[in-house]
């Protein structure tokens, strides 16, 4: 079992998803969490609870919908 950082980290060392868009979620929004999914691999980060249109226009601004 691994948790989203780690995961995060897996998929960013595989080449051919490398430069796969990842939005973290997290329901325990604390300070440095921002920075720690950053820092794991991760495009952006949303904490819960979460904005559907915020989450929306970052999901269509990564995938240039």
């Amino acid at each position: 079992i691994m948790n989203g950082f780690e995961a995060t980290e897996k998929i960013r060392q595989m080449p051919e998803y490398k430069n796969i868009p990842i939005i973290a979620l997290t329901a325990f929004a604390m300070k440095g969490d921002r920075e720690k999914c950053l820092e794991s691999g991760a495009t952006d980060y949303i904490p819960k609870p979460i904005d559907s249109k915020e989450f929306i226009d970052k999901v269509k601004y990564y995938t240039n919908a």
